[in-house]
């Protein structure tokens, strides 16, 4: 509730700043970056810090995803009118698979979320470097472009896609097994593996379900630009962690959700949406957004940092 009260206060902030700020169009605007892969892709991190794990590899997987579905796309006939349909679910089996690895090496080799996925994030960067050679395959096809080109009541279909995939989330989180044990793991590992439940895979089933939503990621990412490269996924850490916090998910795990992340998007757009309008230079924003991580990240009260320590001992191990 918090977070939704800043959000429409920032809105009435830059309103007054500039009125443009308000128009159909401008929303439009908001709306389209608020479905780019970083909302899917902090939907899909906030299952991994639920869990009080982290996850750091979104980059590297949003660009191996990216330019294996622009590849096998291209290659079957560079159209959704053919068999080039068949890289959509490539792209998704794609990054499962990205996030299953993810989470074994986490899991299995017994290496903190933190090195893991951030080595991760490296070898997705270099992976994705050596399939394209440092160029860049373009996908200009009419039909899969639509998700940008084509709009429903002011907006792009890609944003009816989006929150479509957000309802799909939040069913994940809040009505099947899963999802409740996730929570249950970021709640106290020790205490979860005592009731029986077996945290390591739980933890590998989280980051192959981020894999997933990353994957979704890189299709939004190649709809909107047309393109992908080896920095298709450039940025979508900082702004997907960010809009993770700032949405009131706490970094130590247990609480949170889904409906909080896309409103920690929301605030996040509409700041750097304002900040534009305003015409603030680049340095500023990435400033503004910097002290929002911090005063959304600091522990309300001296009791939450206890909680702080106890899971970077033995749950992120």
């Amino acid at each position: 509730m918090g977070a939704a009260t800043g959000a429409r206060r920032a809105g009435m902030f830059f309103s007054l700043v500039n009125p443009n700020f308000m128009s159909l169009r401008n929303f439009a605007r908001i709306g389209i970056s608020m479905t780019l892969p970083p909302l899917m892709v902090a939907v899909g991190v906030t299952f991994i810090i639920i869990m009080g794990s982290i996850d750091l590899s979104m980059e590297g997987a949003v660009a191996v995803c990216a330019v294996v579905f622009a590849a096998i796309f291209m290659w079957l006939g560079g159209t959704l009118a053919s068999w080039a349909w068949l890289a959509l679910p490539a792209c998704i089996v794609v990054g499962a698979l990205y996030g299953l690895l993810n989470g074994l090496v986490h899991v299995k080799l017994r290496i903190p979320s933190f090195m893991a996925s951030l080595s991760m994030g490296f070898v997705g960067i270099g992976l994705s470097l050596l399939m394209t050679g440092g160029d860049r395959i373009r996908v200009e096809d009419k039909i899969f472009r639509s998700l940008l080109t084509e709009r429903y009541f002011g907006f792009p279909l890609m944003v009816h896609v989006a929150l479509l995939v957000i309802l799909i989330a939040w069913f994940i989180q809040s009505r099947t097994a899963i999802g409740r044990n996730f929570y249950a793991v970021g709640g106290g590992e020790e205490l979860a593996h005592a009731s029986g439940l077996d945290v390591k895979r739980v933890r590998v089933l989280g980051f192959m379900l981020a894999g997933v939503f990353y994957a979704l990621g890189a299709l939004f990412a190649v709809a909107q630009i047309g393109i992908a490269e080896t920095a298709t996924g450039y940025n979508f850490m900082f702004v997907s962690i960010t809009s993770v916090v700032v949405g009131g998910t706490a970094l130590w795990g247990g609480n949170g959700g889904v409906w909080n992340t896309l409103v920690g998007v929301l605030i996040v757009n509409v700041i750097n949406n304002g900040m534009i309008v305003m015409g603030l230079p680049r340095y500023l924003q990435d400033g503004v957004l910097g002290l929002l991580v911090i005063l959304a990240g600091r522990p309300v009260d001296g009791s939450q940092i206890p909680r702080i320590r106890e899971v970077s001992g033995p749950c992120l191990s």
